[in-house]
């Protein structure tokens, strides 16, 4: 571990010194692992510290070795202890955990176990060639540990849960005597009982999982019972099917995170191979649910989403974050390979603030637009798996890209926004945006300034004619296209680059509010009109647009030529948080 550990810190150091942008994952505080790293989630124990379970080991995601190990923190994941072992690299694999914490300070830890030490199921053609499947990292038996002195040492014996056959476990290869699952996010508690999120599998092919649902394990006396032999289980919800997509949708409904809501109500958001996230609400305590929908925005608006976690969290306040990608639609349900398409493009990590609001069967959540909150430079890096911590009145994030793990604070300036307290920006001289420079280190080289601007602006066009400019510069413009969108082109003589507002997004006479935000951090161009994010809708998988990391510079921000069209301009020396632009549509083009 330590000669990972060292250079990892290196390279952190390295890249945390050229990165002024804290979205930035490399600015992040890093948690010491083997090789591999999965879902690095925290409780905080009664003694102060943060209590770090990870899942890891000496190679790639299900390679031997793998199994769990614990980590302690003093200073909120800046420095961490020695790891402890809760199940050694040279046993079956052990995977996948969760914890739990009893008022009493005890913590559990809940995971996948090969305790058979199976080596090999029976798998789909022609996804595995000779029809098995050798990872064996999500099957087995789910065991649970504890430890009563805050994470320093667990106890020596395993504790199974029992989980009720369902039909999906029926009808695997092995008629439910081998179960596959895993599990991912928070356990909860809910009016003094424990609750363990579970996620069944049908079988192994093409994407992997090939279908799934979801679970909870509740038990009555985990919170209260000392003696771990004596918990009592029952799998959640009632009948012979789990919690599922909705109705017309696929196979593939996993890692399902639930919330508990102020009027008592358990609120699911899962992952699923339709474009789309879903979610669900039960009133009685996981013993039944609604039927499944879509995630949406608080205005109606379908949200997208691809198959990576997608995590809700309850924070102290009573609202609520969710993390998503923010992209997806039909151009995923529709893929001819969606099962193992849809695993791509999680960078960057957006979020969504979400309130309580007063639905036909109890409180429902509505979602704000959303906001960039975490990216990496490799727009391939696939971060995922979050925790979301509060402590002393800070929020943090921790992901992993499945080698480094890292914890992050959040700006607390963005998560006002999301919960709906952003205020209009004050309008700024503008100037032109710089976007890298060299550097003062030995070879000269590229100093990426992570600069942007944002273009903010009021409309009233004639007719949605193509090809209309209303804004022009050196080396910008912004003019009307087919389709009643408008499309920014930047260029420095070097590179060219284009990016155009949602099909449908400007309408004629009438006036109309325009954001473009061009952030030089994640590189990205999006557009944010009349107070909605743009997406993509039908038309594209991808609302927002990556830029020529390569563009230099854009002069002329302070002399932009417009058309009589235009109402209002403010040129903004920054990129817009979308809580900003919406704030500014709001104040209306008479402000």
């Amino acid at each position: 571990m330590l000669p990972k550990l060292l250079s990892v810190l290196l390279a952190s150091a390295a890249a945390f010194s050229q990165v002024r942008d804290p979205r930035h994952i490399a600015t992040g505080s890093v948690i010491p692992d083997e090789f591999y790293a999965d879902q690095p989630y925290i409780v905080k124990t009664n003694d102060g510290a943060w209590l770090c379970v990870i899942t890891t080991g000496p190679g790639q995601e299900g390679a031997g070795g793998q199994h769990l190990v614990s980590l302690r923190s003093m200073d909120h994941g800046k420095t961490w202890e020695k790891a402890v072992d809760i199940e050694p690299n040279g046993g079956p694999e052990a995977s996948y955990a969760v914890m739990l914490k009893a008022d009493s300070g005890r913590v559990y830890v809940f995971y996948n176990h090969n305790t058979d030490n199976i080596r090999q199921v029976i798998a789909d053609k022609p996804a595995y060639k000779d029809g098995f499947n050798r990872r064996a990292d999500s099957l087995g038996h789910f065991l649970f540990k504890y430890t009563d002195d805050h994470g320093r040492t667990w106890s020596k014996q395993r504790y199974e849960i029992p989980q009720r056959d369902f039909a999906i476990d029926r009808q695997n290869p092995y008629a439910g005597k081998l179960k596959f699952f895993w599990a991912v996010g928070k356990a909860f508690t809910y009016k003094g009982a424990g609750y363990v999120p579970l996620h069944k599998v049908g079988g192994f092919g093409d994407g992997f999982f090939t279908s799934s649902e979801g679970v909870l394990l509740r038990s009555v006396n985990i919170l209260t019972e000392s003696d771990a032999s004596k918990i009592t289980w029952e799998t959640l919800p009632g009948g012979d099917l789990g919690i599922r997509t909705p109705a017309g949708g696929g196979p593939i409904a996993e890692e399902h995170s639930f919330s508990v809501m102020n009027d008592g109500s358990i609120f699911c958001v899962f992952r699923t191979i339709d474009g789309h996230a879903a979610h669900t609400y039960s009133r009685d305590g996981g013993r039944t649910w609604e039927p499944s929908q879509c995630m949406r925005f608080a205005s109606g608006r379908l949200m997208k989403h691809p198959r990576a976690a997608n995590f809700a969290w309850r924070a102290e306040n009573g609202k609520y974050l969710y993390w998503f990608h923010n992209h997806g639609g039909r151009f995923i349900r529709e893929h001819p390979r969606r099962r193992s398409n849809a695993y791509e493009d999680r960078n960057p990590v957006w979020l969504s603030g979400g309130v309580e609001a007063d639905g036909p069967t109890g409180k429902i959540i509505q979602w704000s637009e959303p906001e960039i909150a975490l990216y990496d430079d490799d727009p391939i890096i696939r971060m995922s798996y979050p925790d979301l911590v509060e402590d002393g009145g800070k929020y943090y994030l921790t992901e992993t890209q499945k080698d480094i793990a890292r914890v992050h604070e959040i700006d607390p300036v963005l998560l006002a926004g999301l919960w709906g307290e952003a205020q209009r920006p004050v309008p700024e001289k503008p100037a032109g945006a710089v976007f890298y420079q060299r550097s003062k280190r030995a070879d000269h080289g590229e100093e990426d300034l992570r600069a942007g601007f944002t273009l903010d602006l009021w409309v009233n066009l004639p007719n949605l004619e193509a090809g209309q400019t209303l804004l022009a510069g050196a080396g910008l413009a912004l003019r009307t296209v087919a389709g009643g969108a408008v499309e920014l082109t930047l260029t420095d003589g070097r590179t060219e680059n284009r990016r155009a507002s949602d099909a449908g997004s400007v309408q004629a006479r009438q006036s109309q509010h325009i954001v473009v935000v061009v952030d030089g951090g994640p590189k990205i161009i999006s557009f944010i009109t009349n107070g909605r994010f743009n997406d993509g809708g039908e038309q594209r998988q991808f609302g927002w647009g990556r830029f020529n990391p390569n563009l230099k510079q854009v002069t002329g921000l302070g002399e932009l030529q417009r058309l009589p069209a235009v109402l209002r301009l403010d040129v903004f020396n920054r990129p817009l948080r979308a809580a900003e632009a919406i704030a500014s549509f709001r104040a209306g083009v008479l402000r």
